[in-house]
């Protein structure tokens, strides 16, 4: 999860910043004039910033996307959602959790307790693996994946230890990825979310020769993925997870840390709302597409839609810190989730990041108050988070 504090006040409405094509837009480079900062990572028609890029299905490759989620209380869902190959939904979104976070009872019991609480089967079961020494999926995120009628799709983060980038992209790693990919290939024939070092942007250190460059986080990926299915594991379906945090996002270094679409199925981004005004405080909208005119970003979505026009976004961690001060906030928030969905159609699955107590002792449970838990099991329920990931019966 994001390990940013909450320290920065970024303002959380922004005056609409016009977008320009030009010199700016050809170089990708921040400029400002006459106090308006202009982002560009490639040529846009002027746009203002205050409406989400929504790109055309000429351009965004909606088609192969499958529909657009449809608005909240809108009855157009297709009636059998399904997932296709990549694991994009024929439509619909795609609902998760990562269960019990930082606590000893994280995985089958922490998950069994969200979804008695919360009222529902998680279609994605989010799960986190470091070192070179464990094998996954383990026996029990496999029995939680084919658990008949409550089927689920693991999403599965293996942060490396001890090894740079830089050396994993080299082959240090390369005997425990060969193990890894045979436990894979033997135990576990389903497709399954897959992403190694979520968040790098808080990690790169850009002094050439670091070991953590963005470059070398590119090839370190790139090799990961391209081992792991020489060796047979095919079946995995690639994430990149991003920090969505705007200092980080709109480094100079930040556009290096894409390894390829050949290697990246989807893009993952990691964000959070925040109960108390002040950064991070506001609606779904503000949540996917937090902008920023100190640091002249558009928006995670606005910048994914745009840089990766082909490519369905995941909303890879999100949850909506409590605030004993402002203890309404989370069922507001909760609420405005259905109401907006359907404005950010390219994104196609959305994890809860379940925790009492993060690094910051900051809690994202939805069950803190009565309210805002009847508010979550109402969103969990809305049609458009219906997507069968089992078998047809």
């Amino acid at each position: 999860m994001s390990k940013r504090p909450a320290r920065r006040r970024l303002p959380v409405r922004v005056a609409a910043i016009p977008w320009r094509t030009g010199v700016a837009a050809a170089t990708g480079t921040l400029v400002l004039i006459a106090g308006a900062a202009w982002y560009a990572v490639r040529p846009l028609p002027s746009r203002q910033l205050g409406k989400p890029v929504l790109p055309s299905p000429s351009v965004s490759g909606a088609t192969r996307l499958g529909p657009a989620p449809a608005p909240s209380g809108s009855g157009k869902l297709a009636p059998d959602c399904r997932v296709g190959l990549k694991l994009v939904p024929t439509c619909g979104v795609l609902w998760g959790v990562a269960p019990g976070a930082f606590t000893v009872d994280r995985g089958t019991r922490a998950l069994a307790a969200f979804e008695r609480s919360t009222g529902r089967t998680q279609s994605i079961y989010h799960a986190y693996h470091r070192g070179q020494k464990g094998l996954f999926p383990t026996a029990a995120e496999r029995r939680l994946a084919a658990e008949r009628g409550r089927e689920r799709l693991l999403f599965l983060n293996w942060k490396p230890t001890r090894l740079s980038w830089a050396e994993i992209a080299r082959g240090g790693a390369d005997g425990y990825l060969d193990r890894l990919a045979a436990h894979i290939r033997r135990t576990h024939r389903e497709r399954f979310f897959f992403t190694v070092h979520h968040e790098p942007e808080d990690d790169v250190r850009p002094r050439p020769g670091s070991g953590y460059t963005a470059e070398d986080y590119a090839a370190m990926y790139r090799h990961v993925v391209t081992r792991l299915r020489s060796r047979g594991a095919t079946n995995l379906v690639s994430v990149i997870v991003h920090m969505a945090y705007p200092k980080l996002t709109s480094q100079w270094w930040f556009d290096a840390l894409y390894p390829g679409d050949d290697v990246v199925d989807w893009i993952g981004f990691d964000t959070y709302a925040y109960s108390d005004p002040g950064y991070g405080h506001g609606d779904f909208a503000e949540l996917v597409n937090r902008r920023s005119a100190r640091y002249g970003w558009p928006g995670f979505y606005t910048w994914a839609t745009t840089r990766h026009p082909d490519k369905p976004l995941m909303v890879a961690e999100w949850g909506v810190w409590h605030s004993g001060a402002n203890t309404a906030h989370q069922e507001r928030f909760y609420r405005s989730v259905a109401r907006q969905i359907g404005n950010f159609p390219r994104i196609r699955a959305m994890v809860y990041f379940d925790t009492p107590s993060d690094q910051r002792k900051r809690d994202s449970r939805p069950t803190r108050t009565r309210a805002g838990l009847d508010a979550f099991r109402t969103l969990a329920r809305d049609p458009v988070f219906s997507v069968r990931v089992g078998p047809r019966r």
